[in-house]
């Protein structure tokens, strides 16, 4: 749970990680809505955290705010468990859900893994709803991902930034990876968010904070510095990736880790746009050596520790 005195009646957020994105429950009389349901490692600890929470009652709706691996890898486990739950999801990724392609959504491009959900709705920008005990406003945000949502909460200023907005910046923008401009749509949705005015913001990853305004300038910082130096952003990208997947094994030898590497499709384009005069080994290398030196990784021989 985190920050509970900030937050209104009836809005319990889990806080997870970085693996698994933060959900957020929102309960009220005679429904319960899940937003984001993690990472497919952690699907039975998310099924477990929701069913506390819960205390028995059945959980009703689940949302997605963009069909990233670590926003709804816990989709199938949270649909076997509960049978009658309805899922919603922002619509450009639709056909994809519908006929499982782990090319467009992205899981087969990042070497990440997602088990296969059914949908039920649609999450239309411009929609409202009413969720718990407050009415929620569906505001697409495109940039980190380009069907992404964010959901805000008019009357207690409570917004659900997804990974358009974190304390400490935002999520790598993924069209960029593909070649795909896409830094002025985050400079957009993080102007969207200042028209907002959120009191509270419930980020993708991280605690629940209330100081917009230093999240935002750091944010804009950041984003001015990739936009200037787009392999900047590039090498970052790649070693979220690299990240993530130590994040999901805890260790692994620099052999098997480096077979994994060397099959991920985002990781290829990276070096053919950004280290075609290095060889993919000694690039993939170099990014795990920069991970090593900030402290993310640990070498123990000949193996990969996640740090």
């Amino acid at each position: 749970m985190s920050n509970a005195s900030l937050l209104p009646s009836g809005v319990t957020v889990l806080e997870r990680g970085w693996l698994s994105a933060n959900n957020v429950l929102l309960q009220g009389a005679d429904s319960a809505t899940l937003v984001d349901s993690g990472y497919v490692k952690h699907q039975a600890q998310t099924l477990a955290l929701v069913q506390h929470a819960l205390q028995g009652r059945p959980l009703d709706l689940l949302v997605n705010t963009h069909l990233h691996s670590d926003h709804c890898g816990g989709n199938h486990a949270l649909q076997m468990h509960y049978p009658e739950l309805h899922t919603w999801i922002p619509p450009g990724l639709a056909q994809a859900v519908q006929h499982w392609s782990e090319d467009a959504l992205s899981y087969k491009p990042t070497g990440q893994n997602c088990p296969a959900f059914r949908f039920n709705g649609l999450l239309q920008p411009g929609s409202t709803h009413r969720w718990g005990h407050m009415d929620w406003q569906v505001h697409a945000a495109p940039g980190h991902d380009p069907h992404s949502v964010i959901l805000f909460a008019p009357e207690h200023r409570l917004l659900m930034s997804a990974d358009a907005l974190w304390q400490n910046g935002f999520g790598v923008v993924f069209p960029e990876l593909e070649g795909v401009d896409a830094f002025d749509e985050v400079a957009q949705t993080l102007d969207l968010i200042e028209r907002l005015n959120p009191a509270t913001i419930i980020p993708g990853h991280g605690s629940v904070f209330t100081e917009l305004a230093p999240a935002l300038a750091l944010a804009r910082s950041k984003l001015n510095g990739f936009a200037q130096n787009p392999e900047r952003h590039a090498r970052y990208g790649a070693k979220v990736l690299l990240k993530f997947k130590l994040l999901e094994w805890g260790q692994i030898s620099k052999a098997e880790f480096s077979d994994w590497a060397t099959q991920v499709p985002y990781l290829h384009s990276l070096h053919q746009r950004f280290g075609q005069d290095l060889t993919l080994a000694t690039w993939l290398n170099m990014m795990l050596a920069e991970l090593e030196r900030s402290g993310a990784v640990q070498l123990e021989g000949e193996m990969l520790l996640d740090a």
